[in-house]
């Protein structure tokens, strides 16, 4: 076979390797397939209408887009105040005289609490103004002016003091978020005192709606109409087992919850302690 092909070589002017592939072919019958031909790549089509210009967001460039700066921010002086009070707060143990206010009455109460309130909103600037001016016609008429004590809530610090040093409050609701707290820390104990039942609800802002001002310490209900005296028992014996007679309260300490990192490192020292100790008793056993 070898001494054919060489023949075969010599008389076609063909290479050797040419020659194999040849002899393969014949032998085995099949053609070899013929080299692929580079795919030509079909270009799409530009549409003149929508051009692809990309944007630069380098120096100079197109304007950069929006992003999430709040970490960037140099925030006003009273927001990072407020944000670093909370977190000393937080941070340091905050004795029971003042945890007590992060105990407040849940979102369920505060809205019984409100609607019972609301009944009892002393009347504004304007409908005490049309009320005088009435009397006063009435009375340039010479008739006789007879007028009910309203049954309306109590308001202003002094005021709520006083009528819980009487024992006239029949029910006496605090904000939680005072500012300085030091003006009602003390009113929880004299309400216990006195077995005047209260409670503590989330927002100043809200008692002071109740009473048409911007904000409110406490207000307190002395009389309702006979129609809510059974929403008001209700209210009250809930409050005397959650407040007055509620002992945990008034031992609770507050505070004290580190940051994460400080976490972890607790934690680590931990594990660090118990390894020891686990590696003595090893020790010890053997």
């Amino acid at each position: 076979f070898g001494s054919r092909l060489v023949a075969v070589v010599k008389q076609e002017n063909r290479s050797p390797v040419e020659a194999v592939g040849m002899g393969k072919a014949a032998k085995g019958g099949k053609k070899l397939p013929s080299a692929p031909l580079a795919d030509k790549k079909k270009k799409a089509k530009k549409n003149p209408l929508f051009e692809k210009a990309p944007r630069n967001y380098r120096l100079g460039g197109d304007i950069q887009p929006k992003r999430d700066l709040t970490r960037f921010v140099k925030w006003p002086k009273y927001i990072r105040l407020q944000r670093q009070k909370r977190i000393m707060l937080m941070r340091l143990k905050v004795p029971p005289a003042i945890n007590q206010f992060n105990m407040a009455i849940d979102k369920n109460q505060a809205s019984s609490v409100l609607k019972l309130c609301k009944k009892y909103q002393p009347e504004t600037k304007e409908a005490k103004k049309a009320r005088l001016m009435e009397m006063a016609k009435a009375k340039k008429d010479g008739e006789e002016v007879k007028s009910k004590k309203p049954q309306v809530l109590k308001y202003g610090l002094n005021h709520v003091t006083t009528l819980v040093e009487n024992k006239m409050a029949k029910l006496v609701i605090i904000a939680h978020d005072v500012d300085p707290i030091e003006l009602v820390c003390w009113l929880p104990a004299l309400c216990r005192k006195k077995d005047v039942p209260y409670c503590i609800i989330k927002g100043k802002s809200r008692l002071g709606q109740l009473i048409h001002q911007k904000a409110a310490s406490c207000v307190a209900i002395t009389s309702v109409k006979p129609e809510d005296e059974k929403d008001l028992n209700t209210l009250i014996s809930n409050f005397k087992a959650q407040f007055n007679d509620n002992l945990e309260n008034r031992r609770r300490w507050g505070g004290g919850i580190m940051g994460i990192k400080s976490q972890h490192v607790t934690q680590r020292r931990e594990r660090a302690i118990q390894a020891e100790k686990a590696k003595k008793l090893g020790l010890q056993l053997a």
